[in-house]
């Protein structure tokens, strides 16, 4: 028996294509869509497809602005990134799925479930939040100004420091991260950072009628806290830090991530 089908493509919504990858199982499997951060790519999530090809059929993109996909010209919203993720949904046919989602995929996929939430099966929520924070506008300001004066380089290797534990920044992991932040184009970063200034998809949070597991890189500043919290506005929800990982816990710490992402899926 052979591995997984992989199937890759574009499809392209108002004038922006997107960039998706399909490791199809079998035509009975269920379904698992991923969504990436800001800055990263779709292979963000190599390590969680090599774990589950082969029971799941598996759909991951780049959001717009990121990896393979096209740039957007103006700045976005959460609710244009949760359209893409659902007209790609449909354009694959996928008739329900378990979503998981990476900080900006997490109000991505929240604000999809508040506009279809026939779609969704389960929902696995990765350090990110329903809402931005209070100091989000600047925060997100100050970090497009400094991309623009200095460059992606420069805002890749500040990044890097802070999503990863220190003991790894001198790792052939860290080499491989930096790069993936570093190639995301400017724009792209711009349009997709300012979705992340002003957002709230907290009314959502009550709708959740479906089990929604949240995972967090226990080192990732207050976000374990705050995704402990959200977890208690939710009917189904489970929460679980992973010791010694910040910000992308899937890609620092995979076999740690792989084992609680294999339980939120039972």
């Amino acid at each position: 028996m052979g591995g997984p089908l992989i199937m890759e493509g574009t499809f392209v919504r108002d004038g922006v294509a997107l960039n998706y990858r399909i490791d199809k199982a079998d035509p009975a499997a269920p379904w698992l869509v991923f969504g990436n951060s800001l800055m990263t790519d779709l292979s963000i999530w190599d390590e969680q497809v090599a774990a589950l090809a082969s029971a799941w059929n598996i759909l991951r993109y780049d959001q717009r602005g990121h990896g393979q996909s096209g740039v957007p010209v103006a700045a976005l919203d959460i609710p244009t990134l949760a359209e893409d993720l659902l007209a790609l949904i449909d354009f694959v046919g996928i008739e329900r799925c378990t979503y998981v989602g990476l900080s900006m995929g997490v109000p991505t996929g929240l604000a999809a479930f508040g506009t279809r939430p026939e779609l969704f099966e389960r929902l696995v929520l990765v350090d990110g939040q329903a809402r931005s924070a209070a100091t989000g506008l600047a925060f997100w300001e100050e970090r497009i100004a400094f991309a623009r004066e200095h460059g992606m380089a420069a805002l890749a290797e500040q990044t890097m420091k802070r999503w990863l534990r220190p003991k790894r920044y001198d790792s052939q992991q860290a080499e491989r991260l930096q790069d993936m932040i570093a190639a995301t184009q400017l724009e792209g970063f711009v349009a997709c950072a300012s979705a992340l200034r002003e957002y709230d998809q907290s009314a959502v949070l009550p709708q959740l009628d479906i089990p929604v597991r949240l995972i967090a890189g226990a080192e990732d500043g207050a976000m374990p806290a705050t995704m402990k919290a959200i977890a208690g506005q939710i009917a189904d929800a489970a929460f679980e830090a992973l010791p010694d990982a910040g910000h992308v816990p899937n890609f620092e710490k995979p076999a740690e991530f792989n084992a609680a992402l294999a339980a939120a899926l039972r």
